[in-house]
C-alpha cells in the first residue's frame, strides 16, 4: 500500500506483512526480526498515537513490554515502530505448557496493576467505556463475533440494558479497585519464552488504562479458556492467578459483569 512505502521507502531494511488487527492497523515485522511496525490510516492516527504514549509512559517502570524506537506521521497516516518482544504469543501454546507459564503471565500483569494508578494519565474506567459501549450500540456497531455464544441472537440494545442494570454498584466497586489495566490481556498479547516457559513481556497495550482489575482478569480467564482442554487446567489456572495476585475470594459476579460490556466497546 502506499502508506507503507511512505514510512519504508528509505528504510535499509525489509519490512514483511504479517496481519491485519482487529484494529484495522497493518503490522510488519523489520526482516531482522527485532522490531515491528504498526501503520494506521490517518482516521485512526489519533489511536495509534494513544498507543505510543502508554508505551513511553510505561518506559522505565519494570514492565516488560516493547519500546518506542520512532514515529512517523503524515497525511496519508501513521507509523508507530517499536522493538520486538522474543519469544512467541501464549495462544501458540499446548495447553499443558501455557499451564506452565501461565505463573509468570500472572505475575506480569500483577506488576502492571501494582504500579501507582494516581500517576497514570490514561483512564479506562467504567465510566468512558460505558459511554463507549453505548455509541457502538447507538450505530449498530457490534461485532456479532465478539459476543458470547447465547448472547449473539440478543438485539444489542438489551445487552446494554443488561451491563446498565448494574453500573452504579460497579462504579462503587471500581473506586475501591482501581488499578493501571492493560485492557486487552488476551493470549496473543502475552509473549511466552518457549525454552523456559515464562512470560517475556506483554504487547498491544493500546488499551492500557485506569480501571477496576477485573476489567482485565474478566479478559484473560475468558480467552484462555479458549486454550485449555479440560475443565481441571482452567480451574487449576482460575486458582493460580488469583492466588498470585493475593484476591482471596474472586468475584465472579463482577468477572461475568465486564465480560459482558466488553464486546459491545469494540465497533
Amino acid at each position: 500500500m502506499s502508506l507503507s512505502h511512505e514510512f519504508f521507502g528509505r528504510s535499509p531494511f525489509e519490512w514483511v506483512p504479517v496481519v491485519t488487527g482487529e484494529s484495522g492497523d497493518f503490522v510488519y515485522q523489520r526482516s531482522d526480526g527485532r522490531a515491528y511496525a504498526k501503520v494506521a490510516t490517518a482516521a485512526r492516527s489519533a489511536e495509534l498515537s494513544g498507543e505510543r504514549d502508554r508505551l513511553l509512559w510505561l518506559q522505565g517502570k519494570g514492565i516488560l513490554t516493547p519500546e518506542v524506537t520512532d514515529w512517523h506521521i503524515a497525511d496519508e497516516g501513521a507509523c508507530l515502530i517499536i522493538s520486538a518482544i522474543e519469544g512467541i504469543p501464549a495462544v501458540d501454546l499446548s495447553a499443558a505448557d501455557l499451564l506452565e507459564a501461565w505463573p509468570s503471565m500472572a505475575w506480569q500483569l500483577g506488576s502492571l496493576h501494582a504500579l501507582d494508578a494516581g500517576q497514570c494519565p490514561f483512564d479506562r474506567g467504567l465510566a468512558p467505556m460505558f459511554a463507549r459501549a453505548a455509541d457502538v450500540v447507538a450505530r449498530d456497531a457490534v461485532n456479532a463475533d465478539f459476543l458470547a455464544v447465547d448472547d449473539q441472537e440478543t438485539p444489542a440494545h438489551d445487552l446494554l440494558a443488561r451491563v446498565e442494570r448494574e453500573l452504579a454498584v460497579r462504579l462503587e466497586q471500581e473506586t475501591g479497585d482501581r488499578v493501571v489495566c492493560h485492557g486487552d490481556p488476551c493470549m496473543p498479547n502475552f509473549m511466552i519464552d518457549p525454552r523456559t516457559l515464562r512470560c517475556s513481556g506483554m504487547i498491544d497495550l493500546g488499551r492500557l488504562g485506569t480501571a477496576d482489575r477485573y476489567a482485565d482478569l474478566a479478559l484473560m480467564t475468558a480467552n484462555a479458556r479458549e486454550s485449555w482442554t479440560s475443565p481441571d487446567q482452567e480451574q487449576r489456572a482460575f486458582a493460580i492467578l488469583f492466588d498470585t495476585l493475593g484476591i482471596v475470594a474472586p468475584d465472579r459476579a463482577r468477572l461475568d459483569f465486564y465480560l459482558r460490556l466488553d464486546p459491545l466497546t469494540w465497533g
